[in-house]
């Protein structure tokens, strides 16, 4: 085995990895390695709604506990903030353990934690596989649920890899569970060829690692840049970059939201093309239903895959993993699949269509464009809180997550 050190993290060599693309991939690959680990499930995840899909990952881990497989899941708690007291009981009584993260009253039967959420995608199988990516469980990932459906991608890996990502996974236990917890020993051995990096953003010292991977692969870009993200709105240096390639002479693809889940995102995005445009970014607005994905290649051999969107809340305020990848089987796979995405199911985006009755875009493109050169320091404004990483003991845990106390120690809320 051999790692590779770069200024955030280390590549692991000798892995083998697996696109999943959409929920028909990843939800049936996820529930049969639930169903056949041995000794340990962990999971990480912004979101379980109570429909089949989260139904389906309830009976998966059930029949792991009921076996003597060691089960934990990390839920955000605005992200999971509606599940029955049935739904959550089923599951502790088999003895899986959940934590949620942040847990906060409503107000007026609104969310109130907004920001800093634990926005991951993780599953730790057995220590000896994992994937990532950025599919939540929930119905509206699977195509058949027609235009509510989200496209969306994720990873399955083996190799050295895995015990960077099982560390990962193990640091976000709550003390409550961290002080009894044997972990295993990870599987190393090489599994493929695949070079990878995780890197992680948090408040501690990873506050800009992905953003970091980014720029540093698309300065040594040669030949083509192709992103395709749900949400994007980066930094100011992010669009530098991107525009210094075009300029270069490498091609540099976006495929955007343009059928979003959210307008108002869409409405930002927007307020970049004109002046990625005109340096020769390609755009396309992809329409067949909402795109979700948070995934790009660079050149023929470097892919990212994750849960990371390009904007001022993942890139400086959420918790978020990505696996950063070199290997040109997986980078062309992914090219051919965004290529026909990008033909069959986008429309390009041209300077003439944008400049047509927007009076207000000059104003907003120069107020938008100074917003994101401070927004780090404005991301400092926010408070940093601890996790909060609260076990649930007891059915009536989520519906009364107001009542919960904090259980880390003030140096452990600093750090994190």
């Amino acid at each position: 085995m051999k790692a590779f050190h770069d200024q955030c993290g280390i590549w692991q060599d000798g892995n083998s990895v697996e696109l999943l693309i959409n929920g028909e991939d990843f939800f049936t690959s996820v529930f049969e390695h639930i169903r056949t680990a041995r000794r340990e499930v962990l999971i990480e995840t912004f979101i379980i709604f109570e429909d089949r899909i989260g139904e389906g990952l309830q009976q998966a881990v059930i029949e792991a506990a009921s076996r003597g497989v060691r089960v934990v899941i990390t839920v955000d708690d605005y992200g999971t903030s509606d599940l029955s007291t049935a739904f959550v009981e089923e599951m502790v009584s088999a003895g899986v353990q959940i934590q949620l993260f942040d847990p906060r009253p409503k107000f007026m039967g609104m969310r109130t934690n907004l920001f800093r959420r634990l926005h991951r995608k993780v599953v730790v199988i057995d220590a000896e596989l994992a994937f990532m990516g950025g599919i939540n469980y929930s119905v509206d990932h699977m195509s058949d649920t027609g235009v509510t459906a989200k496209q969306d991608y994720a990873v399955l890996v083996r190799g050295p890899i895995v015990a960077d990502i099982y560390r990962s996974t193990l640091g976000m236990l709550g003390p409550a569970l961290r002080g009894s917890f044997a972990p295993l020993k990870a599987v190393t051995r090489q599994a493929g060829s695949a070079r990878m990096l995780l890197a992680e953003r948090d408040n501690r010292q990873h506050t800009t690692d992905i953003e970091e991977q980014y720029l540093l692969a698309m300065r040594g870009a040669t030949q083509r840049i192709t992103i395709a993200n749900a949400y994007f709105f980066p930094s100011y240096r992010f669009l530098r970059e991107l525009r210094n390639a075009a300029r270069r002479g490498v091609k540099v693809t976006l495929i955007l939201q343009g059928q979003p889940d959210m307008p108002f995102v869409r409405m930002c995005s927007r307020l970049t093309y004109t002046w990625l445009l005109r340096e020769g970014v390609v755009i396309h607005e992809y329409k067949q239903r909402a795109l979700h994905g948070k995934v790009a290649l660079i050149d023929h051999e470097w892919s990212t895959v994750g849960s990371s969107n390009l904007d001022p809340l993942s890139l400086a305020l959420n918790l978020e993993a990505n696996l950063f990848i070199r290997d040109r089987a997986l980078n062309q796979h992914l090219h051919e699949h965004l290529k026909e995405l990008a033909a069959a199911h986008s429309k390009q985006a041209s300077l003439k269509g944008l400049a047509k009755g927007q009076w207000w875009r000059a104003p907003m493109i120069f107020l938008s464009f100074h917003f994101l050169r401070h927004f780090p320091a404005i991301a400092g404004l926010f408070p940093v809180h601890g996790p909060r990483l609260k076990p649930v003991r007891t059915p009536d845990v989520i519906p009364q997550a107001s009542e919960l106390k904090r259980e880390l120690s003030p140096d452990q809320e600093k750090s994190l």
